[in-house]
């Protein structure tokens, strides 16, 4: 028994040397993981204090391209374009390639993709009532979703989100930029006010009319296309009655009178000519009943071209959805390859729109290619993917063309754009490369005369290696 006894005491003992050498470690582990650890981001998507000690990234470039096209008519032969601390300060066409320059085939402006779904699904839309005008996706949007950084690598370098189609009235989208700070609030561009809104089957989905006592909120209106008209009404007619009689005003009435007075512009979400015409019909009415005039964008407007004098005489501005795989879209809405050559022959402010494609072959550049195939020029399908989209959001003074003292988001090329052989070979958002650039010309002569050399090299080497053989 007392060797057992002596084995014990010796652990026991040892055991407890130890947990001292560990309590005395503690505090100087604690405090060496503190100060490793990152702070965690905030909540609202702001940068944590410990984001200030990421030293800058470069945002100042030389590039050349042997095309600039500045999405203003105008294309630039052997351009360079300099950028200064993500500015674009000067544009000179008919140079050499400066050495210290990144050279390309052709560099676009980045592309603005005016009808974008990076949200959350239903967790972005509040659905405890169709109508929300009040509401703001922003404060639903997560800067570090990986999302982001797929639609900047694929070119589009300013984005516009709307709630997902779940209500009536969904409330105020927002414009921001595809990459940069850790905060939506950074990244958000100051230009027009939209309040968004759907017509069609989307908000009536989930929703079924109550027998007796109601079991969810879902049992309400509507529940058909003609009460998502009836909703739109209601909605508009109680805030502007709420002037005169105070009992019908309801939460978000004054952002709907803001609309009326043209504070506002309306983003309806219409993809069949059935629900374009709805829209077009309730802005006319507005108007009519003295109410207000209404600013209109038709978002996903697929079968626009069906109503071309209507299109015509609203003045709306179209976003076009993505090019339907099979031939149908939302709500079996037909959009042939000709429908953006049409609406550029009516003069209608249009934009193509990729949504949220994930496949090469659904992104923007390659919907600006489908529309090329469809009639447009390519100066046309680029002002649609670019400066068309800023002007409609109302953000054309600092993105969407290639001009001394906007925004450095650019597209840099190894082909013409948008043709088939052609790819992306590096985005810039303010200045900040998305992913490697191309090397400048001297690296890229230093390579080219580092294979040469290696090629003579083994050249020369070659006989040798056969006699020795031999």
């Amino acid at each position: 028994m007392k060797p057992r006894r002596s084995i014990l005491r010796l652990v026991i003992v040892r055991g407890a040397i130890v947990l001292a050498a560990c309590v005395t470690a503690a505090p100087a582990l604690l405090a060496q993981s503190e100060k490793a650890a990152p702070a965690p981001p905030a909540l609202d998507g702001a940068a944590s204090d410990g984001a200030a000690t990421k030293p800058d990234t470069q945002r100042s470039w030389t590039l050349h391209a042997r095309e600039v096209h500045t999405s203003t008519g105008t294309v630039l032969e052997n351009a360079a374009v300099v950028v200064v601390d993500g500015k674009i300060t000067a544009i000179t066409p008919g140079l050499v390639a400066p050495r210290d320059a990144v050279a390309v085939h052709a560099v676009t402006a980045g592309f603005v993709d005016a009808g974008a779904r990076i949200h959350d699904g239903f967790a972005s839309v509040e659905q405890a009532d169709e109508i929300q005008p009040q509401r703001s996706v922003a404060i639903t949007l997560d800067p570090f979703d990986v999302r982001w950084k797929r639609l900047a690598s694929s070119g589009v370098t300013t984005a516009f989100i709307a709630p997902p189609e779940r209500d009536v009235i969904g409330g105020f989208g927002v414009a921001l930029k595809t990459q940069g700070a850790p905060s939506v609030a950074a990244r958000t561009l100051a230009g027009q006010s939209f309040v968004t809104g759907v017509i069609g089957n989307s908000p009536s989905s989930g929703n079924s009319p109550a027998f007796g006592t109601p079991s969810s909120i879902y049992n309400r209106r509507p529940t058909t296309r003609m009460g998502v008209e009836w909703e739109w009404r209601r909605a508009f007619f109680d805030a502007y009655a709420a002037t005169r009689f105070p009992e019908r005003e309801f939460a978000g009435a004054e952002i709907l009178r803001e609309v009326l007075a043209g504070e506002h512009t309306l983003y309806v979400t219409a993809w069949t000519t059935a629900d374009i015409r709805t829209a077009i019909f309730l802005k006319e009415e507005f108007q009519r009943e003295g109410f207000g005039e209404v600013s209109l964008v038709l978002e996903a407007a697929a079968e626009a071209w069906k109503e071309p004098k209507l299109l015509e005489r609203s003045g709306a501005s179209v976003i076009l959805p993505p090019f339907p795989r099979q031939g149908r879209g939302t709500d079996q809405s037909l959009m042939p390859l000709e429908t953006p050559k049409l609406l550029a022959d009516l003069g209608v402010l249009f934009a193509l729109s990729a949504h949220d494609g994930r496949d090469p072959n659904e992104r923007l550049a390659f919907q600006a290619g489908l529309a090329m195939r469809g009639g447009l020029t390519r100066e046309q399908a680029l002002v649609a993917v670019t400066l068309a989209p800023a002007r409609i959001l109302g953000v054309e003074g600092r993105v969407g063309s290639i001009e001394v003292g906007k925004d450095a988001d650019l597209v840099l090329w190894n082909g013409a754009p948008f043709a088939a052989t052609s790819g992306i070979v590096g985005v810039l958002v303010d200045g900040v490369p998305v992913a490697s650039l191309p090397a400048t010309a001297a690296q890229a002569a230093e390579a080219k005369e580092a294979k040469e050399a290696k090629e003579a090299k083994e050249a020369k080497e070659a006989p040798k290696t056969t006699s020795a053989a031999k």
